[in-house]
């Protein structure tokens, strides 16, 4: 953090700037260069506050030369400035003509292309800025082509200002602008089997008890003589029932096809090595309130992938009871006698009490599954609910994934 000191004897407030927040496509001390762009002795407090930082804390990057009459400054009715480099230095060492946009994150918003996804990060991490005491300045950059025209702005990050003392002199910006970084992690098609499966299950269970005990309606009391409620009830059980073949199928070939390395097969038993069984008890302790912290997976840590792997055979082998179950139904059918065969070793009664049991048995998880969401939503601020919303979660920028690279 540095502060900005007053050159001349008109009064400037004083600024201090925090570390810059990059998307991505460039690094902090670029986005503090474009930032820094501005006319020789401008007596601008963000200009002379972003030079200050470059100059104390990115050796080797330079304040780009900006002549007077090549900025654009903001004003009431447009809360940005333009400034333009006619020789800027990029990372790759190339030369080029561009523009810089700095100013207020809504109004730059508005005025470059970024996607959804983009925009929501950016103002998660602007959010956190505010939170703390502190302005985010949003710079974008524009290329000048041969024939002296601008191209379309791109965002390229934002910088932290405010008064000093206002924010706090010993704030530690690291923890501020550049906290949470948004890391992709499942796709759109795990996410829709993941709801599918959520609403194909409930309707499996609230019919499957009906089917058990009717509970209304003239079946409930015996003087439905057609049986006409019970048979719709049991038709949506079934149509379900194949649905939930359906996805099951889809995700054992996920298993085997998708370049995803989350949905592949490996990925479902977790302890491959002596450091994941390590990992696995820590993970236990830390679950059980001994530990504070545990090591960082972006998907399953292997406690939630052996719980989830065991979920898979539940479900199988609680598609297979359902279908013993229906054979019943269809004893002329030669396929259908031979799926039914486990009734008539164990009985139907057992094969019935089975299929209950699983039943209630994948509630529980449920449950469960439920509770360890919104306790990581709350404590561990990963994002479990929300990624299997928009495939992403949050993660502190720097941290080291077991199962990804370092995020940056």
């Amino acid at each position: 953090m540095t502060k900005s000191t007053p050159t001349d004897q008109v009064e400037i407030p004083t600024l201090v700037v925090g570390t810059a927040y990059s998307l991505g496509a460039v690094s902090e001390g670029r986005i503090m260069t474009m930032a820094a762009a501005s006319p020789p002795n401008s007596t601008d407090p963000v200009d002379q506050a972003a030079i200050e930082v470059l100059k104390a804390n990115y050796v080797g990057l330079e304040v780009p030369e900006v002549a007077a009459d090549d900025v654009d400054p903001a004003s009431l009715k447009r809360r940005y400035s333009l400034a333009r480099i006619r020789r800027y230095n990029r990372q790759d060492g190339h030369i080029d003509d561009r523009v810089i946009m700095r100013g207020d994150l809504d109004a730059v918003l508005e005025k470059v292309k970024i996607s959804k996804e983009q925009t929501r990060l950016v103002k998660k991490n602007a959010a956190v800025v505010i939170r703390n005491g502190w302005r985010p300045l949003a710079v974008a950059r524009a290329k000048v082509d041969h024939n002296d025209i601008v191209g379309a702005f791109r965002l390229e990050g934002f910088i932290p200002v405010a008064p000093e003392g206002h924010a706090g002199d010993d704030m530690d910006v690291s923890t501020g602008p550049a906290v949470w970084a948004r890391v992709r992690v499942w796709s759109a098609s795990l996410r829709f089997q993941h709801w599918l499966n959520v609403a194909v299950i409930f309707i499996l269970s609230c019919t499957g008890i009906f089917i058990m005990d009717p509970f209304f309606g003239a079946t409930a009391l015996g003087t439905d003589a057609s049986g006409y409620l019970m048979g719709i009830i049991r038709l949506i059980h079934f149509i379900a029932a194949f649905v939930w073949l359906i996805i099951g199928a889809a995700r054992i070939w996920s298993a085997f096809m998708s370049r995803d390395r989350y949905l592949r097969w490996p990925s479902m038993w977790p302890l491959k090595s002596k450091d994941d069984v390590k990992h696995l008890g820590q993970i236990l302790q830390h679950y059980a309130l001994i530990k504070e912290h545990a090591p960082l997976y972006l998907a399953h840590n292997p406690l939630q992938q052996l719980a989830y792997t065991s979920v898979y055979i539940a479900c199988g082998l609680q598609m297979l009871s359902g279908f013993v179950l229906y054979g019943l139904y269809h004893p002329s059918n030669p396929f259908w006698s031979l799926v039914s065969l486990p009734a008539a070793w164990f009985g139907v009664g057992v094969v019935r009490l089975f299929h209950t049991l699983m039943m209630f048995g994948l509630w529980a998880f449920v449950i469960m599954h439920i509770y360890l969401v919104l306790r990581a939503e709350s404590l561990e601020r990963h994002g479990g609910l929300s990624a299997m919303i928009n495939g992403g979660v949050w993660v502190k920028r720097g941290a080291e994934p077991v199962d990804a690279p370092k995020v940056e």
